[in-house]
């Protein structure tokens, strides 16, 4: 029988953060459509930026994380510590989301076959980081946290909670870039953003469950219940 190697929490936490920002720097290059969680705040970049340039994507991310989470604490009727070390994770992700973003941004040569597997490999890396990020207790972005946190009060199953809220995000983000840029105008909000709407919940619970199958996550610095409360 194959014995499962050990992963930390804390170390599925980092690698989620870095693959989570790869995975969107790869679809915002490919431009078939950003992943529907970030739409809204992509939006707001774009948007934003055409007055303020030096509002970056990273920014946007989490100034639009930090309404989300004032927006859960009214849903959950109370605010938890691990709610302001969700904006922390917000932070640290909009840093490494300009710094990923940046590097991708000098790859040579995006013609349509690269684009295509740009969006492919994106998509894919965007699920496998939210994966990572369930498996840590250290709090996640507040995308990643929402959903946690309802899941857990309803007792409902995380893919099934993570593809109603990215069809909403979805929603939101076609009204954001109506709002914003006129109608008519697809801003950042594709096909590709609806293709992966649809999918991406299913998509997480599969690499989750061939994660838990291979690793097992053990919590390394022992700092849980610092984070639950």
């Amino acid at each position: 029988m194959n014995r499962k190697r050990v992963c930390f929490s804390e170390l599925a936490y980092v690698l989620g953060m870095i693959i989570l920002a790869l995975g969107t720097a790869l679809m915002e290059r490919a431009d078939f459509g950003m992943s529907m969680v970030v739409a809204p705040a992509y939006l707001l970049h774009l948007k934003i930026s055409r007055v303020w340039p030096f509002f970056s994507f990273g920014m946007a991310e989490y100034v639009f994380q930090a309404f989300l989470i004032i927006l859960l604490s009214l849903v959950m009727g109370r605010f938890k510590k691990g709610y302001l070390f969700s904006f922390v994770t917000a932070v640290l992700y909009g840093l490494t989301l300009d710094a990923v973003m940046a590097a991708v941004a000098l790859i040579p040569g995006f013609g349509l076959a690269d684009r295509i597997l740009s969006y492919a490999l994106g998509l894919f890396f965007c699920s496998l980081g939210v994966a990572f990020l369930f498996h840590t207790y250290i709090a996640p972005e507040a995308y990643e946290l929402f959903v946690k946190e309802l899941a857990a009060r309803h007792g409902w199953p995380i893919p099934r909670v993570k593809t109603i809220y990215d069809c909403v995000s979805c929603g939101i983000g076609v009204i954001l870039s109506f709002a914003f840029f006129g109608f008519g105008h697809f801003a950042g909000v594709k096909l590709g953003t609806i293709f992966c709407a649809l999918i991406n919940g299913t998509l997480i619970g599969f690499i989750s469950r061939w994660l838990e199958k291979r690793l097992e996550f053990r919590d390394g610095l022992g700092m849980r219940r610092f984070f639950s409360e």
